[in-house]
């Protein structure tokens, strides 16, 4: 089986024509994926190795129709194989296209998925807890992430329940998504609203997310251009705490707050023009305990997210600081999307009607590999002008999902 994509971890590559064609600095990683004749083969350990591999190919296997294999899944992990998280994104992948699926359980380190099918609206609700057999704080927004667009191009309205983590490291929040992903995915023609029932912080899980999405009936997205952000307008944001004394929140947000008055007021920041900045301390009930810091950043043209949580032991100054620290360093960048927006807009820009471009503030292993995965899928386009790890470009030229 020949080998179509690879990950590259150096100065520039570009996906098109017949393969990949990388600047004469870029070194090759192992092979991401192989085309079959009937199936699309992915290797779940290339790249960054984790569940964007899976939740990419699951995305696009219901938009191609075309049958896709995950092998070695999230091999490059602490603990591999298919969590609660994954699994409900399988199940939800499943349940929109009534796709047969083999393997299919927790544990599984490969999975064969067929859609029978373009997604279907309707109403539909997934509990990560339910479907690992216990309480789990698998991320619900990573679950929407892997049936978002097929249900955005669907041919009608669709209503989602879905439990879980709403708020956990290493997903997109429910606040990211209602200030950051949702408004930018919009502009593309993504049309679709979360609304946030309960709160499910890690480890106990135990949220609620209720999801709004309108089917565009077989209309393409349309191409997105955001390589400028404008002036700063204001930076917001919330120290949170579930379950946990006020004084935590209150902690955490005074921190914030203190840190980013006293940058903007520093010789760094004083030629731009500085903004309203507004941390408010936010004490909440859920399932369980948990501790965290969300900042935005609102520009003329896009808004940029960030977040820290908390653990035990980790004093809720330094929570708030590693915010901080993201968004400022995001800020000194100049660019308009910051790392887990541009990594999120690849699948959207992928199956767009055009050419989009979007300039972030850090290439990352996440984007590299998720564009490695859509070449596997769709005849497009694709060009990352920039280090790993530095500013950079993204352009596509998408194929309306060929």
């Amino acid at each position: 089986m020949e080998a179509t994509g690879y990950v590259g971890r150096a100065v520039s590559l570009s996906y098109g024509g017949d393969g990949l064609a990388p600047s004469s600095s870029l070194r090759y990683n192992r092979p991401v994926v192989g085309v079959g004749e009937r199936w699309v083969v992915v290797d779940g350990s290339a790249g960054e190795g984790g569940g964007q591999v899976l939740r990419t190919a699951l995305t696009l296997s219901i938009l191609t129709g075309r049958a896709v294999e995950v092998r070695e899944i999230r091999a490059g992990r602490p603990k591999p194989s298919l969590r609660p998280q994954h699994l409900a994104a399988v199940m939800a992948a499943a349940a929109i296209c009534g796709a047969e699926v083999e393997g299919a359980e927790l544990g599984s380190r490969r999975l064969r998925f067929v859609p029978r099918g373009p997604a279907r609206p309707g109403v539909y609700a997934f509990d990560v807890a339910e479907i690992a057999g216990r309480g789990s704080a698998g991320a619900v927004g990573l679950v929407l992430q892997t049936v978002l667009l097929p249900l955005a191009l669907s041919n009608g309205p669709s209503r989602l329940t879905l439990r879980g983590g709403t708020h956990v490291p290493w997903a997109p929040s429910v606040d990211y998504l209602q200030a950051v992903f949702l408004p930018a995915a919009a502009r593309m023609g993504v049309r679709a609203e979360v609304e946030l029932v309960a709160w499910g912080f890690y480890p106990v899980g135990g949220g609620e997310v209720q999801v709004r999405i309108e089917g565009r009936s077989g209309d393409p997205l349309e191409p997105l251009r955001l390589v400028e952000r404008g002036e700063v307008r204001r930076v917001w944001g919330r120290g949170v705490a579930s379950n946990l004394p006020a004084h935590i929140a209150q902690r955490m947000a005074n921190r914030a707050h203190n840190l980013l008055m006293a940058a903007w007021a520093g010789a760094e920041y004083r030629s731009s023009v500085a903004p309203s900045i507004q941390i408010e301390a936010l004490r909440v009930r859920g399932a369980g305990p948990g501790a965290a810091v969300f900042l935005f950043a609102e520009y003329e043209h896009v808004v940029a997210g960030f977040s820290s949580y908390g653990r035990k032991g980790l004093p809720s100054e330094q929570v708030a600081a590693a915010a901080c620290d993201d968004l400022l360093t995001h800020h000194r960048a100049g660019a308009p999307a910051d790392p887990h927006l541009a990594d999120q807009l690849v699948l959207p820009m992928a199956v767009a009607s055009g050419t989009s471009q979007v300039a972030t503030s850090a290439i990352t292993d996440h984007l590299l590999t998720n564009l490695a995965v859509v070449r596997a899928f769709l005849s497009v386009q694709a060009q990352v002008e920039g280090e790993q790890g530095r500013p950079g470009i993204i352009t596509i030229l998408g194929s309306a999902y060929d």
